[in-house]
């Protein structure tokens, strides 16, 4: 899905979001493990919007790859926020795929595609998570509703994971303030320190 490898390849995302993009960074993951260059018992995942969705997937896809994480505002399921996001298109495209979005008639997905929208969600594989989980979550957020992350953050904490959560009242999706940014990236440093 990346924009470096051609259109073909940004557009193979859509209808593959949570298996093609998640092989995607298992296998470089792998490749840089394999050069000897990095410990395979301290890898940590960080990422924010569908960074974030990736590591909360590959936290669930790959508990045992990923040793930790950090995320800011992640999405989480895509099924829930569908109807509460300002980017309905990217719920319906990454899991549907391309043409199944009518940009001029929005409506409720039906339930087989609210099926299909939790089946690509990381929210599905929450039973395998065992990486200590930091969420950082932009309160004003309308692209990803703080909600998303407030799921993963309660689900995680019902099982018993060490996972802390960061409420940043005044920041939206960036979460690019000055000081929230810092705090954020303090946070994940001693997040992971603690954890790795």
């Amino acid at each position: 899905g990346s924009t470096g490898f051609g259109q073909a390849a940004l557009e193979s995302l859509a209808g593959n979001a949570g298996t093609q993009d998640v092989l995607d960074v298992v296998a470089a993951t792998r490749a840089a493990i394999d050069t000897g260059a990095i410990d395979p018992e301290r890898v940590g995942i960080c990422g924010g919007s569908h960074g974030g969705f990736l590591a909360a997937h590959l936290s669930g896809q790959h508990p045992d790859l990923f040793k930790v994480a950090s995320m800011r505002n992640p999405c989480i399921n895509i099924a829930s926020m569908v109807t509460a996001t300002d980017i309905p298109d990217w719920c319906y495209v990454e899991t549907l795929g391309i043409g199944q979005y009518e940009w001029d008639n929005f409506r409720a997905p039906s339930k087989e595609e609210n099926d299909k929208m939790w089946d690509n969600s990381p929210i599905a594989h929450l039973e395998n998570v065992k990486a200590p989980t930091l969420v950082a979550l932009g309160m004003k957020d309308r692209r990803v509703p703080p909600s998303q992350g407030l799921e993963y953050f309660h689900s995680l904490r019902a099982k018993s994971l060490p996972t802390k959560l960061l409420v940043y009242e005044d920041c939206d999706h960036a979460i690019d303030r000055v000081v929230s940014e810092a705090d954020f990236w303090i946070n994940t440093k001693q997040w992971f320190d603690k954890h790795l």
